[in-house]
């Protein structure tokens, strides 16, 4: 146990002089007011002394630690010098770690351009304004927490996701990265209030889908047209906004979305309905230059993941864009015949062992362009097209 406390501290910075702490830590005040630690260690019969800072940067509390650190270099037969220096890592900026964090994902298969360029529109949107000047070493739960809040309540997908990029960055920046984390994610959440339930209604019922429909082709706006377009085709909000014009062949209505894009990283062929294929007609004629995405937003950018959610929240719509997915799976199982592997396959799903083999051999293509067509029937009104599996089997 030292010798010295904040009393005797502050009362020492009267008496120019060596005040010892013991276990060689020694408080060096100079002259009044200006003080300084200094680690006193002999080893192999001789004695040095290591600067371990000034009081106004080393706490009482550091500079015993940093002693230690200054002896079980010298035991280890390190250089206490560059023990007591932070490794280089940790004194760069969050900014730099997070953009060397995106840099090393650029050979990662299963990360795809868009996901990356979503990732940095993130962080430079939420992150960085807090955070992207602090030191790594600097950031702890706290600042992320106070990073955080703005949008925690307000936005909490976008804040969950802003949330891993910080916490994953941390990881990847910091030398202790993998122990740290353990603690870290935890100590944010303690400091965060509990976010919003999920309302009971992410899923539009399919009775109201056409009628919304309806009103959603009367809004302009490459967001509506977008909407439009994750609708009728049943795909996942991401894949629509990071569709290009070399995925889609008009003359054949088939979207083929490579498997760099997709969540099970599989290529996924989506059949376009007349209704469908007429939208990407309408997006082609509104082509803008200086971008290969169907979707762009103002600069020439995948639009965001809350352009999809504003329209909705426009329109008084208490839904998600990923529900109409699960719209369009209840509506193929209580208003169609079709089976269900195919209605999976539409959705991109996995699809249950018992029908595994078959699916290796074909993605029910086919019969999903019977499907998505009589799906966009639907949404235009003339009802849901049942197919009589009784009827086929006579016919």
């Amino acid at each position: 146990m030292g010798k010295l406390t904040q009393a005797h501290i502050r009362a020492a910075l009267n008496k120019p002089g060596r005040h010892h702490d013991g276990d060689g830590l020694i408080l060096f005040v100079r002259e009044t007011g200006q003080a300084s630690w200094v680690a006193r260690v002999q080893h192999n019969r001789a004695r040095r002394e290591f600067g371990l800072g000034s009081l106004k940067a080393v706490g009482l509390a550091e500079a015993r630690e940093k002693a230690g650190t200054v002896k079980a270099a010298l035991v280890a037969g390190r250089d206490p010098h560059l023990a007591l220096r932070p490794p280089k890592e940790l004194t760069r900026t969050f900014r730099e770690a997070a953009l060397a964090f995106l840099e090393a994902k650029v050979a990662d298969a299963k990360v795809s351009d868009a996901k990356r360029r979503q990732n940095l529109s993130q962080l430079k949107t939420y992150a960085f304004p807090a955070l992207g000047k602090l030191q790594v070493q600097s950031i702890d739960a706290d600042a992320i927490a106070a990073c955080l809040r703005p949008i925690w309540t307000r936005k909490p997908e976008t804040a969950r996701k802003v949330r891993s990029l910080i916490i994953r960055t941390l990881r990847f920046a910091r030398p202790d990265g993998a122990l740290f984390i353990g603690t870290l994610g935890p100590a944010v959440a303690d400091r965060l209030p509990a976010q919003p339930k999920r309302g009971n209604f992410e899923a539009m019922p399919h009775a109201e889908l056409p009628t919304f429909m309806a009103r959603l082709a009367g809004k302009g706006g490459t967001g509506a047209l977008a909407l439009r377009v994750a609708i009728l085709t049943a795909a996942r909000s991401g894949e629509v906004r990071g569709a290009t014009w070399d995925e889609v062949d008009l003359k054949a209505e088939i979207w083929t979305i490579p498997a760099e894009r997709m969540k099970a990283r599989r290529i996924h062929r989506v059949p376009l309905s007349p209704a469908a294929l007429e939208l990407f007609t309408l997006a082609a004629a509104m082509k803008r230059a200086g971008t290969n995405l169907i979707f762009p937003a103002g600069q020439g950018q995948p639009l965001s993941d809350m352009t999809l959610t504003k329209v909705l929240r426009d329109m008084d719509a208490p839904y998600t864009v990923h529900g109409f997915r699960s719209t369009f799976r209840d509506w193929a199982a209580e208003k169609t015949s079709h089976p269900g592997e195919v209605a999976e396959a539409a959705l991109a799903h996995a699809v249950p062992k018992a029908v595994e083999a078959a699916y290796r051999r074909t993605d029910f293509f086919d019969k999903r362009r019977q499907l998505m067509n009589s799906w966009a029937d639907y949404l235009n009104g003339g009802g849901a097209q049942i197919i009589s599996l009784s009827a086929k089997a006579a016919g």
